[in-house]
């Protein structure tokens, strides 16, 4: 099969800039979503179940966006989940009921399950050499869109709770329009057209003991535990700090950027100097000690170092076992064992925030962050009970 020509710069900055201000719209929203609905009254449950719903929507959704795109072309199924989430940041700001939050959260969950054609959109427009650096984009992206969307947030926050989704509608509607003139089709019809199977299939490989099942465990176990914390950080600072809106979105920024510092440099030094399978237990681990002192610190140097943990044990936690998940995949079943830990990511990115809003309910933050970070240490204990940290990759686990 021929390989299509090398993509211009341009085509690639215009789908970066597409998913990077898509995720600047969820990055502006995401700190302030709880705040927001306290102020409907809910109930710890219903905040988490707010969060939750939207990676719901994307575990069900992904792989139809990416089937459809099959069929119609990717430029198509861009534009729509970007209308889409325009307007799902629109019914956000005019929100005056946690009815319509629901509502607002569906649809940017539906919407934002998009990531599969943005990676398709790469496959076709890059050869095999470029393909990983076009890959990249999508996870610097991400973690940009991070970024910079608390600290916009952290700016107009000063201006009620509606101001900062108002800024994420106009910000992802002048992207529909920068998209509807700049984005190309990159789909070539004739070229083979792979069928869509939803990556929770793969689960049914899994092998109880080998280390493949041991990482999977512990990357699901971190990002549950990451996402319980994002979901009742507002609710912490808040009810324990008396922390405003602005303060609290100007946290989420500095984790962003500590993630990101990590992730960007540090974690490739410390893995030329730690083997990946005990580096893959010390990031889990240290995310567990911050969670588990970020109760307990006042506001200020105390809280800022317990979430540089929180941010640090995340930031290695998830490119290493990333890393060890898809050597122990070995190269005819890699690509199926990255969409079992990505499927299970989505899941865990369920049920934290629903566990985090509950537990928040009847055991304040202190119990929720301990009972979080217990979780999370003994998951990482397990892996090591396997003989994790010594084993090679098991690369027969899905076999």
């Amino acid at each position: 099969m021929t390989q299509p020509s090398a993509p211009s710069r341009s085509v690639l900055g215009v789908l970066f800039v597409t998913v990077f201000v898509d995720l600047l719209g969820f990055g502006i929203v995401l700190p302030l979503l709880p705040y927001y609905a306290r102020t409907f009254h809910a109930s710890g449950l219903a905040v988490g179940a707010l969060i939750a719903v939207y990676s719901a929507m994307q575990v069900v959704f992904a792989p139809l966006w990416g089937r459809w795109s099959d069929r119609v072309g990717r430029r198509p199924v861009l534009l729509i989940s970007l209308a889409g989430s325009t307007a799902s940041y629109l019914l956000f700001t005019l929100a005056d009921g946690i009815g319509l939050l629901f509502v607002s959260r569906i649809l940017a969950g539906v919407a934002g399950a998009n990531i599969p054609v943005a990676q398709a959109f790469i496959a076709d427009a890059t050869t095999d050499e470029d393909r990983a650096r076009g890959m990249g984009l999508i996870g610097a992206a991400f973690g940009l869109g991070f970024v910079f969307g608390p600290a916009i947030g952290g700016l107009l926050a000063h201006y009620g709770h509606r101001a900062p989704g108002l800024a994420a509608t106009v910000i992802c509607g002048l992207n529909l329009l920068v998209a509807l003139w700049r984005l190309p089709e990159s789909f070539v019809p004739g070229r083979q057209r792979v069928a869509a199977v939803h990556p929770l299939r793969g689960l049914r490989h899994l092998r109880a003991g080998s280390s493949l099942t041991a990482w999977l465990s512990l990357f699901a176990m971190a990002v549950f535990s990451f996402a319980t914390m994002e979901t009742t950080l507002s609710l912490l600072c808040a009810s324990a700090f008396a922390m405003p809106a602005a303060q609290i979105y100007w946290l989420f920024g500095f984790m962003g950027v500590m993630t990101v510092l990590m992730q960007g440099g540090l974690v490739g030094r410390l893995s030329r100097r730690i083997a990946e399978p005990r580096l893959a237990i010390a990031g889990p681990l240290l995310l567990a000690v911050g969670l588990a002192a970020t109760p307990f610190m006042s506001p200020g140097v105390g809280l800022l170092a317990a979430l540089t943990a929180v941010s640090f044990g995340q930031g290695i936690a998830s490119p290493v076992l990333a890393s060890l998940i898809s050597k122990s995949g070995g190269g005819a079943k890699r690509g199926e064992v990255l969409g079992v830990s990505q499927s299970l990511g989505s899941l865990a990115r369920v049920v934290g925030p629903v566990w985090g809003g509950l537990l928040f309910d009847y055991a304040g933050g202190r119990g929720t962050y301990l009972t979080t970070a217990a979780l999370l240490a003994g998951a990482a204990a397990m892996a090591t009970q396997h003989g994790v940290t010594t084993a090679a990759p098991d690369e027969t686990a899905t076999t």
